[in-house]
């Protein structure tokens, strides 16, 4: 099999792509695979293997229509992860989300069409069914998007169903709770709490801290995509969820018990605007329907994930001076 992988050396493509290479995923061993990334400041070439022979690395954008139609043809599937992705980001210049995350997803499921691609996994969040009291989120739950970030997910998804609906594209979309573990960019919390106490600097919690999100370790949610391009429905929709939902006050406790330090580390911050309470995914469906289940209990995925930034600095460090200036 021949498989286009968008956004492939972010965080979770980059961890989707080496397990492929490895033989990680029963049933596609030794495939060949094309990274198409754009190398913005969270893609980095060193997240994936530079001398995979079955490996080619292509660096440009999703929204480059004409490279997009070159690239497509004679791959067999698409697993679409390229997103501009922090919420916060979002907030301060919003436009690039929209054109990335919804022109970009538009620009790739035409070229499907068009190349005959035979399957298409598009990556999505659950942020884009807003904040939830109570309960958790099925698939079908209407969407309320409530960051610049999630509107742009949320109608990327859109683009997706339309393609289903219009084209016949057999496309499944998922949708993850928060995802952790090695190789992710420090501007998300568990890496930004956890390299600043590696530092002795204190980290920057914003509001009361009681913000509550459901952990999802990288690993997991690799795999879960896996079976969904393998087995998922055309124009599905499949949450994908942790199992371990936590206010950001019990996350920071943890990372501070592993990072040697204490409650003088914390300092609290403004609220984010539009600040989501909680998160949470009902997935019975992808349980159900393709046997999916998370492997990494949350305790020992954290103290892996904390390990890993503590032997790899020289990985995170060239991020410093970015996160630094904002």
């Amino acid at each position: 099999m021949k498989i286009l992988v968008t956004g492939g050396a972010g965080f979770i493509g980059s961890h989707y792509v080496r397990t492929l290479l490895d033989g990680g995923y029963p049933g596609m061993e030794n495939p060949d695979v094309t990274v198409l990334d754009k190398l913005t400041y969270s893609g980095n070439r060193d997240n994936l293997p530079f001398r995979a022979a079955n490996l080619e690395f292509v660096e440009g954008d999703i929204c480059d229509a004409a490279l997009v139609r070159e690239l497509l043809p004679g791959h067999d599937a698409l697993v679409h992860f390229a997103a501009e992705s922090h919420v916060d980001r979002s907030i301060d210049a919003a436009g690039v989300f929209f054109r990335t995350n919804v022109l970009g997803t538009q620009v790739l499921l035409e070229a499907a069409v068009d190349s005959g691609v035979e399957r298409v996994v598009h990556v999505s969040t659950d942020e884009v069914y807003g904040s939830i009291a109570e309960g958790a989120w099925t698939e079908d739950w209407p969407l309320a998007p409530n960051s610049p970030y999630a509107a742009s997910k949320a109608a990327s998804d859109m683009v997706a169903r339309s393609y289903a609906r219009t084209h016949g594209l057999d496309v499944s979309v998922t949708r993850c709770s928060n995802n952790y573990g090695p190789y992710q960019h420090i501007e998300k919390l568990i890496p930004l709490f956890t390299t600043r106490l590696l530092e002795g600097k204190q980290v920057p919690l914003y509001g009361d801290g009681h913000n509550i999100r459901e952990w999802l370790h990288v690993d997991d949610h690799c795999r879960a995509l896996q079976l969904v391009l393998t087995k998922g429905r055309a124009g599905e929709i499949y949450n994908v969820a942790g199992g371990t939902e936590l206010p950001n006050t019990a996350i920071t406790e943890r990372l501070l018990a592993l990072c040697g330090a204490d409650s003088s580390s914390i300092r609290l911050v403004a609220d984010r605007l539009g600040h989501d309470d909680r998160y949470a995914l009902d997935d019975t469906k992808i349980r159900e329907e393709l046997g999916y289940e998370p492997r990494i209990p949350f305790d020992r995925g954290l103290h892996d994930t904390v390990a890993w930034y503590r032997d790899n600095p020289g990985w995170w460090k060239a991020s410093a001076p970015e996160m630094a200036a904002r």
